[in-house]
């Protein structure tokens, strides 16, 4: 489909609370780690070490069970899928919430097992050196889905890494019908990532920078060999790149490789974009499989909007920022670039002081699913990093900022934005002295599945961090 056939986005989504599901979902995962002592010592271990429970880290869980089963899970949010785990095992997701898929393998009547308890994570060899297990890995390097099995006595820990895949084949007997690499072309998908890594970031014109992004995004698909590998190493070098610019983030990734974890936790990622250019950022997005989510326009005294995308096969969800003025609230402006504003907001003064969030500037932040209170407190200790008050607070969604970390400004973009009249010459001044506000790291505490975000509590985030304040 075109980008310009493409159907709008519905005007909201209305993500609801699943809290029966999230019980017997957690329900299979404490039998699951009652049955495999490992798995049990790791999730002890999660939430003093990374700040994190096992349930932010799930990928799958194969339940053996009879065929009522089956009906409960469509009872609880669960569809069916057309695709299957293996021969006669039925594969469950829930498209409404964050909830393991559950793959359901024909058991005993009146008996459930689970048999496999799967959790994510970056590299299934860094794990597995992480905790001296010697695994044998299967799949192949580099490719769509490697696995390795920590055997237990009524279930297995299934130690899992994905690119751009969401089979459960190790060997894929047709990966070109599939959009998958070849079996042996680690090496271009290791070149594929180098070109996005090797890319320049800075540019005098920023209407040069987008037109070679967007014209590298389309090498690196070719040499990777779909989008949806793309999109994974290029959202793995975007991480990469945000972690090098935020000190919370370098401590935090620590923590979470010392169990050999890596960032497979990940919410979402937020980038911040001109209005100007923002349909290009859509653009580029969208050609690496993207689609459209709900669009925020949080009210008239927010200045502020934002477009949701997510990628159905990688999972990766974006909050792309902008400023919008209060009568744009209809404003397709995921398509059409907006005029430039008199007065900036946040997100604009943040992209003239720093750039592009998908060129310069980089993210300004990632949100990871964690357990709230653990991570605040472990951060603080650990490395005496702060994290700001809360900003949504509910039993089923908390939300916090880490203190923000300063990026200094070049005097050019801060000359221009006050020949601009954006900022007044003592701000100039100040911000060519001591920086501004560049990044956080978010912390994230979900529960009951939900899926969606807090949009006037996330105005209220906004509005605190604007560099004018600090």
């Amino acid at each position: 489909m075109s980008l310009a056939t493409a159907p709008e986005p519905p005007a909201a989504f209305e993500w609801r609370r699943w809290p029966e599901t999230e019980s017997v979902v957690n329900e299979l995962v404490q039998q699951a780690l009652a049955g495999n002592a490992f798995a049990h010592r790791l999730a002890e271990r999660m939430t003093p070490e990374t700040g994190t429970i096992i349930q932010n880290w799930l990928d799958h869980l194969v339940v053996s069970a009879p065929p009522s089963f089956g009906s409960q899970l469509i009872g609880l949010g669960y569809e069916r899928q057309a695709a299957t785990y293996a021969v006669g095992v039925a594969l469950y997701a829930h498209p409404g919430a964050i909830f393991p898929r559950i793959a359901h393998a024909p058991g005993a009547k009146g008996v459930t097992i689970v048999k496999d308890l799967a959790i994510k994570v970056e590299s299934a060899a860094a794990f597995s050196g992480a905790h001296d297990l010697g695994l044998k890995l299967q799949g192949y390097p580099l490719g769509p889905y490697r696995f390795a099995r920590v055997s237990g006595d009524a279930t297995d820990l299934v130690v899992v890494e994905r690119r751009g895949y969401l089979g459960f084949e190790a060997y894929p007997s047709e990966p070109a019908r599939l959009g998958l690499m070849k079996p042996h072309a680690a090496r271009d998908a290791l070149a594929a990532r180098d070109l996005w890594l090797a890319r320049q970031r800075r540019f005098d014109d920023d209407a040069e920078g987008f037109s070679l992004t967007e014209a590298l995004v389309g090498d690196v698909i070719d040499l990777a060999g779909s989008r949806d590998l793309a999109c994974h190493l290029i959202f793995e070098v975007e991480r990469d790149y945000w972690q090098s610019r935020n000190r919370a983030a370098q401590v935090q990734k620590a923590r979470q490789d010392r169990l050999g974890l890596g960032w497979a936790n990940h919410d979402h990622h937020t980038f911040r974009c001109s209005r100007r250019f923002f349909p290009r950022v859509m653009r580029i997005f969208q050609r690496l499989g993207f689609e459209l989510r709900e669009r925020f326009h949080a009210g008239e005294h927010a200045g502020w909007g934002a477009q949701i995308l997510e990628h159905p096969t990688t999972g990766i969800v974006i909050f792309a920022d902008l400023d919008l003025a209060p009568d744009e609230a209809t404003h397709d402006f995921a398509r059409h670039a907006l005029p430039e504003l008199p007065k900036l907001g946040t997100v604009g003064l943040w992209v003239a002081l720093h750039g592009e969030s998908i060129l310069e500037a980089g993210m300004h932040h990632l949100e990871a699913q964690f357990e709230f209170d653990a991570l605040r407190d472990g951060l603080k200790a650990e490395a005496g990093v702060e994290t700001m008050a809360p900003f949504s607070n509910f039993p089923f969604l908390r939300q916090a900022f880490t203190a923000g970390e300063r990026w200094p400004v070049a005097p050019h973009r801060a000359d221009l934005a006050l020949a601009k009249g954006w900022i007044t010459a003592d701000q100039r001044d100040k911000f060519v002295r001591d920086g501004a506000l560049g990044s956080h790291l978010e912390n994230l505490q979900r529960r009951e599945g939900f899926k969606g975000f807090n949009q006037q509590a996330v105005s209220a985030i906004i509005a605190a961090t604007d560099p004018r304040l600090h």
